[in-house]
Order: structure tokens, then C-alpha cells, then sequence
């Protein structure tokens, strides 16, 4: 493909190489393989359903843990506008109809004075019409008042980043989800030394917003919890932005230069590769509740923390010792059963391999990152979630996909699919350094062929998109991972504004 001036200079911004836009125009036009799985992941075959006495232990070796001054992060992806959220909101401010005429806009009408944002929705609906929220309501002016809430002229909702909602009241205030996830935080990721230490990924133009809201809030929340809070950001790199194509294949260009859209989440597994830290959790912005219904969250967030640094530490032990040389039978027989019933790996011919390649392979495995991740009862969330997926090598190990891996013609597929019983709420907690304390270097484990091409309507024109691994799926192909059961009362996400009048928001 000839590149004009235009491309190359884009390409050179983005710090986009020529390769990897061959790379990616060549995957627009093959498309990706769909995932080949054995079965899906389900309570005593591939996710760990834990006794009270062993949730017990492993919150009693987080707490062990924190006490020995392990180094802690929490990283909430925090990217783009909550547009989304408030979707039926701008369907209703920019359609014909003047008064809400369908269950969600007479919902979000009815109980209005439920939002932790109405008093200072209130206050600006005063300000721009002279009107309380009342008032207008009784005037019939309900477009009024969505577009006080949405549009820039007012509190701006339907374009300011969701970390930078309110989400919740509290006793004479309300919280912001940015808040929420600092004073969660604070509650089991405090080190010995009192830090917090939290991540958000934003996009740029949020990130001085993002600040200031850090350094108005910082004071208030530390002095509660009695921490010290620390605030890091960062963006989604340029360079993993991905090119768009025609419906042909051909590139999609406008302005006479080639055309780059967002690679979706599995862009941050590049944030999450610059990241220090022994422990780093991982959870969605949006999935966080107010203080008084946060003792599930927290309990769970301290299990799922304590199972990771008992497998790790085991880990590292064998490690240590395969590191030395090829150890004696009875030792391999034990490692490949912690591969096996702990990591659930399996390889139809581990069995029949000498010593040596045993011990080569074990290590091969265990020397890897590893995240554990709390998994939910499906009660009817569309979408993928776990299963026991072949890997390249021939190995089967847990894998979390999306159902659009899973190929639809396949019968025996999507059996599995609908025979799965659980989903990936996004709760993980991950260790990215080797047997030694040393990073890998994350984008190694990234499975390049689970990507997949979506169709995207770009002014009016019908594009084909290329959509990165995702961060949970795989961008973490490659990674040990422990699937462990959690309650269906740590997830709690706000995908639309009416959520926030869940009883878990309230």
C-alpha cells in the first residue's frame, strides 16, 4: 500500500510504525480465528468456590501481607465520556416528544430527588432559567431539565468522564465515583506506611479536571480513613491507536490522511506495563458503592488479594528451586498438580515428558504474570465471561472471552455458552513481576489473534474497526489465572443514570 505525506506524518505523531499498520490492515482483511474452548468455567472445574474457613485465611494473608509493607496499587480505567450513561436522556432532549413517554424518562422523573446530583442540578436549573427543578416539572419544561443536566451550558453530565460524577450522597454532601474509589481503596489497600496509592487511566482532556477534583477531595477522604492518599494518571498512548478500513479492506482516510480510532481497553495493558507495584488491583469506574454498602466489596476485594499472594508465593518457591536445576520426580509430580488443580492448566502430555522437559515446561508456566479474578453468578448479563480455553502451546488454562470469540456456527460452542454460570464483573487483582521482583514486559502475553473487527458508522459511512485484545480477555492470554467465586453484591455498575437509583447506590 503507497502512503501519502499526510499518512506517514500521522503515523509518525501516533508513533505508529510501517509495520504495524501492515500488521493491522492485514488483520481488517483476514479477521481473526474464533477461540476453540473445551468447556466453559464452572464451580469445581475452573473457578474456586471458597469455605468460610478458607475465605478466612486468605484475608488473614492479606492483612499478613499490607503488615510487611507489600506495595500496593489500584488501577481504575477511567477513560472517555459517560455519554453512554445518559443515551436515553439525549434521545429525549433532542427527540419530538416534550413530556417523558416511556418507562426510564418517567423512572428518572419520578425520582429525581434520589440523584446525588439534585441539589447541584437544582442549583443550575435556578441559575439558567431562574426556575427550580420543581417548577419546571410543573411547567412541563422536562427537556429543561435533562438539558441543564447533559449539555455544556449546565453540570455538562453527558460529556464529563463518569469518575467525575456524583454518584452518591453522603451526610450533607455527595461523593463523585473518583471519591468513592479513593475511600474504597483507603479501606483494604492501605500500605504500612499509610499510602493509597490509586491509578486512573482518563483521556487527556479530563486529565486537569481529574486533578483538581483529586486536590479539593484529598484532605476530606484522608482524614476520615486516616491515609495518605496518592493520585497517578495516564492516557491511552497514540501509538495504540488502531486504523480504520473500508468495508473493502481498503484504508479509511479523511481529509486525505489515514484514519485512527481508540483500540479499546486492551490499549492499558501499556499503562498497566508501566506501572510499579508487588499487587495491583484492577476494577471498572463505574462499579463502586457508598460507604455504608461496601462491607461485601471489601471483605472479597481482602480474599481475592490473600488467594494471589499464596499462589504467587508458591509460585516463586518452585520457582526458585526449578531455577536451580531439574529437581527429583516426586517434586515434579507436585508442581504439575499445583499446575493442574490450583492454575487449572492442563496439557494431554505433560505426563509423558522426561524430567527435564517436565521441569522446562512447569517453569515455563509458573514464571508468568498472574491475576486473580472475582467471578459472578450469571443472572441473566448478556455477554461472555469464563471458560477453559486451548491455548497455542496446546495447554488448557482458564481464560475469560467475550461470546464474540465464540464462534456462532459451532453447536458444540455455543452450548458451552449457554451453558456457562458465571461472568467477569472486571474485580482482579494481578502480580506483573517474575520469581526474581522483576516487570515482565506485559504486551510479551498478549495474545495478538483474539482481537476482533466491529462495524462502526463514521459520518455517515459504514467502517470497519479493529478492536485491540481487551485487557481482561486477551491482553491477559498468556497470564496464571485463578478464577474465584464472588457475591453478586460486589457488582454494582452504573451503565445508565437510573442505575444510580439501585438500592446498592443509594
Amino acid at each position: 500500500m503507497e502512503l501519502n505525506e499526510k499518512d506517514l506524518e500521522i503515523l509518525e505523531v501516533k508513533g505508529i510504525s510501517q509495520e504495524k499498520l501492515a500488521e493491522e490492515l492485514q488483520m481488517l482483511a483476514d479477521g481473526f480465528p474464533y477461540l476453540a474452548i473445551e468447556a466453559p468455567a464452572t464451580p469445581g472445574n475452573g473457578i474456586s468456590v471458597l469455605t468460610p474457613q478458607m475465605e478466612e485465611q486468605a484475608a488473614g494473608m492479606w492483612e499478613e501481607y499490607l503488615s510487611k509493607g507489600g506495595k500496593v496499587l489500584k488501577m481504575v480505567p477511567a477513560s472517555g465520556a459517560a455519554s453512554r450513561m445518559f443515551k436515553d436522556l439525549f434521545s429525549f432532549a433532542n427527540g419530538k416528544k416534550d413530556k417523558p413517554d416511556n418507562d426510564f424518562m418517567k423512572k428518572f422523573f419520578d425520582e429525581i430527588e434520589e440523584f446525588a446530583f439534585f441539589p447541584e442540578l437544582n442549583f443550575v436549573c435556578l441559575q439558567l432559567y431562574g426556575l427550580s427543578i420543581a417548577s419546571l416539572v410543573k411547567e412541563k419544561r422536562y427537556k429543561d431539565v435533562v438539558k441543564a443536566l447533559i449539555n455544556k451550558e449546565g453540570l455538562n453530565y453527558g460529556q464529563l468522564p463518569k469518575a467525575l460524577l456524583r454518584f452518591h450522597k453522603v451526610p450533607g454532601t455527595s461523593r463523585t465515583a473518583i471519591e468513592e474509589h479513593m475511600a474504597e481503596g483507603a479501606q483494604y489497600a492501605a500500605g504500612k506506611d499509610g499510602k493509597v496509592r490509586v491509578h486512573f487511566t482518563v483521556s487527556e482532556d479530563h486529565l486537569p479536571l481529574v486533578n483538581m477534583k483529586f486536590e479539593e477531595m484529598k484532605s476530606r477522604i484522608e482524614h476520615i480513613y486516616g491515609v495518605e492518599l496518592e493520585l497517578s494518571t495516564s492516557v491511552q498512548k497514540p501509538s495504540t491507536d488502531t486504523v480504520a478500513a473500508n468495508l473493502d479492506g481498503t484504508p479509511y482516510r479523511e481529509n486525505g490522511g489515514l484514519f485512527f480510532r481508540p483500540g479499546g481497553h486492551g490499549a492499558l495493558i501499556e499503562n498497566l506495563n508501566d506501572l510499579d507495584a508487588d499487587v495491583i488491583f484492577i476494577k471498572n469506574i463505574d462499579n463502586v458503592v457508598p460507604d455504608a454498602r461496601r462491607e461485601d466489596t471489601l471483605t472479597y476485594k481482602r480474599i481475592i488479594g490473600g488467594v494471589l499472594v499464596g499462589v504467587k508465593q508458591k509460585a516463586n518457591e518452585y520457582c526458585e528451586i526449578l531455577a536451580k536445576g531439574t529437581p527429583d520426580d516426586e517434586k515434579l509430580a507436585e508442581m504439575l498438580d499445583f499446575l493442574r488443580k490450583v492454575l487449572c492448566i492442563t496439557h494431554d502430555n505433560a505426563d509423558s515428558m522426561n524430567a527435564d522437559e517436565k521441569a522446562a515446561y512447569i517453569f515455563g508456566k509458573l514464571n508468568r504474570p498472574f491475576r486473580v479474578c472475582g467471578m459472578v453468578k450469571n443472572e441473566g448479563e448478556p455477554g461472555g465471561g469464563p471458560f477453559l480455553a486451548y491455548n497455542p502451546d496446546g495447554t488448557v488454562s482458564p481464560q475469560i472471552l467475550e461470546s464474540t470469540q465464540i464462534d456462532p456456527k459451532n453447536k458444540e460452542a455455543q452450548k458451552m455458552l449457554k451453558e456457562s454460570t458465571h461472568f467477569n464483573p472486571v474485580d482482579l487483582v494481578v502480580s506483573t513481576k517474575d520469581y526474581k521482583g522483576n516487570k515482565f514486559n506485559l504486551p510479551d502475553f498478549v495474545d495478538k489473534a483474539t482481537g476482533f473487527i466491529s462495524q462502526k458508522s463514521r459520518e455517515g459511512v459504514e467502517i470497519k474497526a479493529l478492536e485491540l485484545p481487551g485487557l481482561w480477555n486477551g491482553a491477559m492470554s498468556d497470564w496464571n489465572t485463578v478464577l474465584v467465586e464472588v457475591p453478586v453484591s460486589t457488582f454494582n455498575p452504573v451503565k445508565t443514570v437510573n442505575d444510580l437509583l439501585r438500592p446498592a447506590h443509594q
